[in-house]
């Protein structure tokens, strides 16, 4: 498949590469041996990760106890 970079330096993605592609918008785009790789990313809005860790450590069943206790087990690993 051949595409054309613009004079704006857009590329558009031939058809049967973008329908073999998942849903989004964005991409981390990075050099590998000469060649362009696009990697799909998925953008998040602010606070959503937070809220998807929160949503998790209650459906979890973790104590503040718990969470404390595992930062304790963590910082002590790394010394």
């Amino acid at each position: 498949m051949l595409a054309k970079k613009t004079s704006k330096n857009q590329i558009t993605l031939p058809k049967k590469v973008v329908d073999a592609l998942p849903p989004t918008e964005y991409f981390d785009v990075t050099m590998r041996e000469g060649e362009v790789v696009l990697r799909p990313v998925a953008v998040s809005a602010p606070g959503e990760r937070l809220r998807a860790v929160r949503e998790k450590i209650r459906r979890l069943g973790l104590t503040d106890a718990d969470l404390t206790a595992a930062i304790r087990w963590a910082r002590g690993k790394r010394r």
